[in-house]
C-alpha cells in the first residue's frame, strides 16, 4: 500500500473532523483574530514612547470587536493600515493550526493494509468452490453470502482461517 493511498484513506477517515476544523478556523478568524488585530493596531497608534501599547485602548477595542466582529473584519480586509497585521496573525495562526491537522491525519493513517476490510470474506476462492460445502442462502452465517448448512448429511467440518489482531 503506497503512501498516497494511505493518505487518502486517512483523510477520508477524518473528513468530518476536517470540515468541522475548517468551520472553526473561519469562526476564530472572524471572532478572535480580526478584533485582536484591530485592537493591537489602535493601541500601538495611541501608545507613547515610554509605553508603546496603550492597554486601555487595547481592551476597549477588543471588547468592542468581540461584540461587533464583522465591523472589525471589514476594517481588516478593506483598510490598508490594518491589513498587514491581520494577515500576519492569520499566517501564524494557520501554521500553528496546520500542525494540529497534520498530527490528526498522521494519527488516522491505517496501521496495515487490511484495515477496514471485511474479516471473513470468501474472496480467496474462485468460481463457487466454497459452495461444495457451504450454502448461499441459509444456515449458520460464516461470511457474507456464505452459510454453513445445518441440514446437510456427512462431513460439515469447516476450517476458518483468518488473522487475529490483539492490542
Amino acid at each position: 500500500m503506497g503512501f498516497f493511498s494511505r493518505l487518502k484513506k486517512a483523510v477520508i477517515k477524518i473528513k468530518g473532523k476536517l470540515i468541522v476544523s475548517a468551520i472553526l478556523v473561519l469562526i476564530i478568524i472572524v471572532w478572535a483574530i480580526a478584533p485582536f488585530s484591530v485592537a493591537v493596531k489602535d493601541a500601538m497608534r495611541n501608545g507613547t514612547e515610554k509605553d508603546p501599547c496603550d492597554w486601555e485602548v487595547l481592551l476597549e477595542e477588543l471588547a468592542a470587536g468581540i461584540i461587533d466582529p464583522l465591523a472589525q473584519l471589514k476594517k481588516c480586509v478593506f483598510e490598508p493600515e490594518y491589513m498587514k497585521g491581520f494577515f500576519t496573525v492569520i499566517r501564524y495562526f494557520l501554521v500553528f493550526y496546520g500542525l494540529f491537522v497534520v498530527v490528526g491525519i498522521a494519527k488516522a493513517f491505517p496501521t496495515h493494509e487490511y484495515e477496514d476490510i471485511e474479516n471473513g470474506s470468501s474472496d480467496w476462492c474462485e468460481g463457487g468452490e466454497q459452495y461444495k460445502v457451504l450454502s448461499k442462502t441459509k444456515g449458520m452465517v460464516l461470511a457474507e453470502k456464505n452459510y454453513l448448512p445445518v441440514d446437510k448429511r456427512g462431513n460439515v467440518n469447516v476450517l476458518i482461517v483468518r488473522r487475529f489482531w490483539s492490542w
